[in-house]
């Protein structure tokens, strides 16, 4: 059962890295903005997976879900602060 827990987040981590590599080179902003916040949302998966992984799910998805709804807030507030900068380029 490990084996298909493995291969799940080997899948997870695989996705983040082309999101990494958006988050790098990003056309705008904003394109940064919303793989950082696809990269937070991958992380939460990947915690429920290990929860799962090691028989303690209860645990690690109270960790996933205070992790989402800073994830969330953090989003809002870079979106917030970009528009009304005008999304321009740092």
């Amino acid at each position: 059962m490990n084996g298909v827990f493995l291969i799940v987040a080997g899948i997870i981590v695989a996705v983040s890295t082309v999101q990494f590599y958006r988050m790098w080179k990003g056309g705008t902003a904003f394109d940064r903005v919303l793989a950082v916040g696809a990269i937070g949302t991958n992380a939460v998966a990947l915690l429920v997976v290990v929860g799962f992984a090691y028989g303690r799910p209860e645990m690690f998805v109270d960790l996933a879900l205070t992790y989402a709804l800073l994830n969330f807030i953090a989003f809002v507030a870079i979106a917030k602060f970009l528009g009304q900068r005008g999304g321009e380029e740092a």
